[in-house]
């Protein structure tokens, strides 16, 4: 092991180590911490400066996107007129590692006199933020991973996943679901097939249809034709099983004369379906568990309505 490994390492070790402290020390100021914030009428403000600031943006971020209304204040533009953004309803989260960050403790007489309620995440418990909050957050740690103890490592680690409890603690007290995130992330990949439903991705046209008593020539012919790698066993619009290509290589494996094989000696019965109204993700879950490739749509009225195949199985 080089030096250099050897080293990024340790840092990690002695990150989780201060994470490890950290959630021991977690009690009853967590749960009052969430009180105020579940009984608050308004926003989360979060602040910070310096690397504490931009700690604080990405926990607004979190608590903003799974269901917890929080945005982020920087404590210099406040005074410049950005604090007419923080309400008198609202809870203000003031993240400081000192307890002494100048911009922050100017803040507090203009909250005070405003009766916001205060939750402090700092490293020292006796400052002058950790006085004047109506909750504090015990972020402090041993030493920064930094070689001088100087840089901020360990200490915003802390005040990250801190927040990240924070967020998600809520997100579960506000019974935040998939859908709501689904909801506030249209934009990316995730949110994108968390909305997509069956209906959206299915085959619909064309499907490749053929009958219990179609010759395996036929058969063969029509899962060709379909490109889907599979025919649909149909009787009077009903669906009576489902042929793969799998169970035309198997026939073909087998000692019987495949001329006197119909559809209904290899298809198979009670094939797995989804709704069209199913979200993508759910339907897609069955189909890895299974480790088949599609399933069979159908509507309300139990009618086939489409396929819905997914080919990047791990078989």
């Amino acid at each position: 092991m080089t030096a250099v490994i050897s080293q990024a390492k340790n840092i990690v070790a002695i990150e989780i180590q201060a994470l490890s402290a950290m959630a021991d020390r977690i009690d009853e100021s967590f749960q009052k911490a969430i009180d105020i914030i579940l009984n608050a009428k308004g926003r989360v403000v979060v602040v910070g400066m310096g690397k504490s600031g931009l700690i604080g943006k990405k926990i607004a971020a979190s608590m903003a996107s799974t269901g917890t209304a929080a945005f982020f204040v920087h404590p210099g533009e406040a005074f410049h007129g950005d604090l007419g953004m923080i309400h008198s309803s609202d809870t203000v989260l003031m993240i400081s590692n000192s307890g002494e960050t100048e911009e922050l403790i100017r803040l507090l007489p203009f909250l005070l006199h405003q009766e916001n309620r205060v939750i402090a995440m700092t490293g020292k418990m006796e400052s002058t933020l950790a006085k004047h909050a109506d909750v504090v957050l015990d972020i402090s740690v041993e030493r920064e991973a930094c070689n001088n103890n100087l840089a901020p490592t360990c200490s915003t680690t802390a005040t990250l996943v801190m927040g990240d409890a924070l967020a998600i603690v809520l997100s579960t007290k506000y019974d935040f679901q998939i859908e709501d995130f689904a909801r506030f992330h249209p934009g990316g990949s995730l949110g994108r097939r968390l909305l997509t439903r069956v209906a959206d991705v299915m085959c619909k046209d064309n499907l490749p249809i053929c009958h219990q008593e179609d010759s395996f020539r036929d058969v063969v012919h029509v899962i060709n034709s379909g490109r889907l790698g599979l025919a649909l066993v149909m009787e009077n619009d009903e669906l009576q099983g489902i042929i793969t290509d799998g169970d035309v290589r198997r026939a073909f494996d087998s000692d019987r004369d495949y001329k006197q094989i119909k559809a209904a000696h290899i298809m198979s019965k009670n094939p797995k379906c989804a709704s069209p109204d199913e979200r993508f993700v759910d339907a897609e879950e069955r189909i890895r568990i299974a480790k088949i490739n599609a399933l069979v749509v159908k509507n309300e009225m139990n009618k086939v309505v489409g396929i819905l195949q997914i080919f990047d199985i791990d078989n």
